[in-house]
């Protein structure tokens, strides 16, 4: 048969489908610079995790009621690949109830635990879940916060828009340094135009409202005020690193001590709430103004790295015969005792006489040691000890310090650090940070937490420094390098993050 096509004109019909498909090649090659942007998703729920008998609070109280319940309150972020699931509970930190809910939102929501960023506003007013007969309230707790983030999974709506701010917020009083960082930072999430969250942290302990009652402190105040002047929004609070800062009552609000003792027990209660609800509100005050303000769109792609255990330095033991020396001051055969028993503060000596006696290497890291729901210390090399402890110690996401999670959201980069960290270590990461790219930090995550403390307070053995001895039973202190190691892992985890 005869072709229909003569030669000249077939090579031209070759060549023009063979530019056809270069262009199509390259269309596909070139297509992901021009995709569409993110289409982001944002949903939020809470719950009332108020406990119904009395337990032991942060501050060695025994509850006696509630003056104001306690939340857990959940935002998540979708960014159509995958999810960021932000809690903030009105707790010391949520402890017992980490691993499990890790585990639980890992296997059942295919969440993995570094995107599961559980916060806490550091409330000395609440239950605290290092008392063994406070664990039931934290296995409790799991179930609760694991129900609000299905729930807030559910209420995803979109288009979400992130925006992030920050401002000077009220004064605070600071142990160990002369710097006080009062940076108060916001990320406002809308959904369409319409306003859903507002997440807010400033680097602080909070100032409580009562003695012997729960309830959720000046951040707690806050939020209500938040949530009553903007109708619709969630607000979350959670705190930056502030292990070293205090809040401070308002002028017009501080109660001395003499006027407690003249005017009495109600008067000063009184005057406690009342302050705590005006700090709240000059709070409140603060993160309206950075909302009305010019903020930064954040909006985009969420990428989040491994949890990564940041090995912390440690300092050397004292001597056998200076221990024994210590033992002498308190009773033969005490063994290890939870909070608030009176002889905690010692577990460390009792600790350290059992790595001389047992021939245990002292740990020169942080991560020589595995942190119990009591918060003991123990070194990993001590089968028998950890055996003991092995219903509180969860294999699968044992606690060792120090983590730390870095995520990359749009140009914003997130630090989320486990522990009390001191507020010069968060400053100095915020400042590197801040002449790239825009931050968001926050300290207190997941579970336990010790103190990570400066140089200076190190070297003035100041409370924060004591506390890996006096209330985790370490048998060694820290080293003065530990803030250095501190700043310079975060950063690199940091860069390693944004130049994906």
């Amino acid at each position: 048969m005869t072709s229909l096509v003569t030669p000249g004109l077939k090579n031209e019909k070759e060549s023009a489908m063979r530019i056809f498909a270069l262009s199509v090649m390259l269309i596909l090659v070139v297509m992901p610079v021009f995709a569409a942007p993110v289409s982001m998703k944002a949903g939020v729920a809470k719950a009332v995790i108020t406990n119904s008998r009395p337990l032991v609070m942060v501050n060695g109280r025994v509850s006696q009621g509630a003056l104001y319940d306690l939340y857990t309150r959940v935002l998540v972020l979708n960014d159509g690949e995958s999810r960021l699931v932000f809690v903030a509970n009105d707790l010391n930190c949520l402890d017992v109830a980490t691993p499990i809910l890790r585990e639980r939102v890992q296997t059942a929501l295919g969440i993995e635990p570094e995107r599961l960023i559980i916060l806490a506003t550091h409330n000395h007013n609440a239950p605290i879940q290092i008392v063994p007969d406070n664990f039931d309230y934290g296995r409790q707790l799991a179930d609760i916060i694991f129900n609000a983030i299905g729930e807030a999974i559910a209420n995803e709506r979109g288009p979400a828009k992130l925006l992030l701010g920050s401002g000077e917020g009220p004064a605070l009083a600071a142990m160990g340094c002369d710097v006080i960082d009062r940076e108060v930072q916001v990320l406002q999430v809308k959904a369409g135009e319409d306003a859903v969250a507002m997440l807010f942290t400033q680097p602080t302990h909070p100032l409580q409202a009562a003695r012997d009652m729960v309830e959720p402190g000046h951040p707690g105040y806050a939020v209500i005020e938040v949530e009553r002047r903007m109708p619709g929004v969630m607000a979350m609070y959670a705190t930056s690193a502030g292990g070293n800062q205090f809040a401070v009552a308002p002028k017009g609000y501080r109660v001395t001590a003499a006027q407690s003792r003249e005017q009495g027990t109600e008067y000063a209660e009184q005057q406690r709430e009342l302050a705590a609800r005006a700090l709240g509100g000059q709070l409140a005050d603060v993160v309206m103004a950075i909302a009305a303000g010019d903020m930064q769109n954040v909006t985009g792609p969420i990428t989040v790295d491994p949890i990564e255990i940041v090995s912390l330095p440690l300092g050397r033991p004292i001597s056998r015969e200076e221990a024994l020396e210590l033992a002498k001051k308190f009773p033969e055969n005490v063994g290890f005792v939870p909070y608030p028993d009176d002889h905690r503060g010692t577990n460390w000596v009792r600790m350290l006489l059992r790595y001389y006696e047992k021939g245990i290497p002292f740990p020169e890291r942080t991560t020589d040691m595995i942190c119990t729901d009591n918060t003991y210390l123990i070194h990993k090399s001590d089968e028998e000890l950890l055996s003991k402890y092995d219903r509180v110690v969860h294999h699968k996401f044992p606690c060792v310090y120090e983590e730390v999670v870095t995520a990359k959201i749009g140009p914003m980069a997130l630090v989320v650090m486990q522990g009390e960290v001191c507020a010069p270590i968060g400053m100095r990461i915020k400042e590197a940070v801040r002449k790239e790219t825009p931050i968001l930090l926050f300290a207190y995550g997941w579970e336990h937490n010790l103190y990570i403390p400066t140089r200076e307070i190190v070297e003035k053995n100041l409370y924060q420094a004591k506390v890996i001895q006096i209330q985790y039973a370490s048998p060694v202190p820290w080293s003065l390098d530990v803030e250095d190691e501190m700043v310079d892992n975060v950063l690199r985890l940091i860069k390693r993050t944004m130049t994906k």
